[in-house]
């Protein structure tokens, strides 16, 4: 089963448990949630009407858990960790992943050190060992440990919950690449049809070429035909021939003395 069907399957299956739950009962799910080792994903989680009911509740602080895990990194969990529950050990690898996912988002060479301080690990044995055994071996992401340069290459990383207000700016993304994918498209049309249009020129050009050449081979041979029946005349006239041998009798009997 591939990591998206996975994740689906678990969507389901937490969004009912959530379903059925009262809101004082939710932070159990949340744990189980934030902390299972396939489940990356919670935007579907957090728009469940028991969840989303417990804004401005004594139980709050459980959707803010649930938005840090939607949304957020590590160092925003170090940042709030004074009103936010502490977190299991489960949960901390889970953000650590997440935060990992999110800086791949906005580069695709990230340097050791950031990543070190991003992740807060020590050295950079603990940092590839992390990325490969909870990164890579769990099919969130896929790159390259460059060791020379001390960076990590990332050839592919699964995609998080969209943030807030992220949704509109990918539309205006998608709707200026659309807009520039219609004007290309039109470019390569008119280029198509001057390439037709310059074919049939062409192909006019050379008809008219060998047309030229057609006639230019039947004047030359008309011409041909003309000249050799006129010769055949000459050749053929009474007397033309009989003319030549009869002077060259009367040459010849001058010759002979008269006795």
């Amino acid at each position: 089963m591939d990591i998206e069907q996975k994740q689906a399957e678990l969507i389901d299956h937490f969004v009912n448990q959530a379903s059925t739950l009262k809101a004082s009962a939710i932070w159990p799910l949340i744990i189980e949630a934030t902390s299972h080792p396939s489940l990356f994903a919670f935007s579907e989680i957090l728009s469940t009407p028991t969840v989303s009911e417990l804004e401005g509740t004594e139980n709050s602080l459980c959707l803010d858990v649930l938005r840090l895990f939607a949304h957020g990194t590590w160092s925003d969990y170090k940042s709030n960790a004074g009103r936010l529950p502490q977190l299991v050990p489960d949960q901390v690898l889970k953000l650590k992943q997440l935060t990992v996912l999110t800086l791949a988002e906005m580069n695709k060479v990230l340097p050791y050190d950031q990543l070190m301080q991003e992740l807060d690990v020590a050295n950079v044995r603990e940092l590839e060992d992390f990325l490969i055994n909870e990164c890579m071996y769990a099919g969130i992401v896929r790159g390259k440990l460059d060791q020379l340069r001390r960076c990590f290459e990332v050839q592919f990383a699964a995609g998080r919950d969209l943030r807030p207000g992220q949704l509109g700016n990918m539309l205006e993304t998608l709707s200026n690449w659309l807009a520039t994918s219609d004007n290309l498209l039109v470019s390569i049309q008119e280029k198509i049809k001057w390439a037709d249009s310059t074919s049939e020129l062409d192909k006019k050009h050379q008809k008219d070429v060998e047309d030229r050449v057609e006639e230019v081979k039947k004047s030359l041979f008309l011409k041909a035909d003309i000249d050799f029946r006129g010769h055949e005349e000459i050749c053929s006239e009474p007397g033309g021939v009989m003319d030549y041998e009869e002077d060259r009798s009367r040459s010849k009997r001058r010759r002979h003395p008269i006795s």
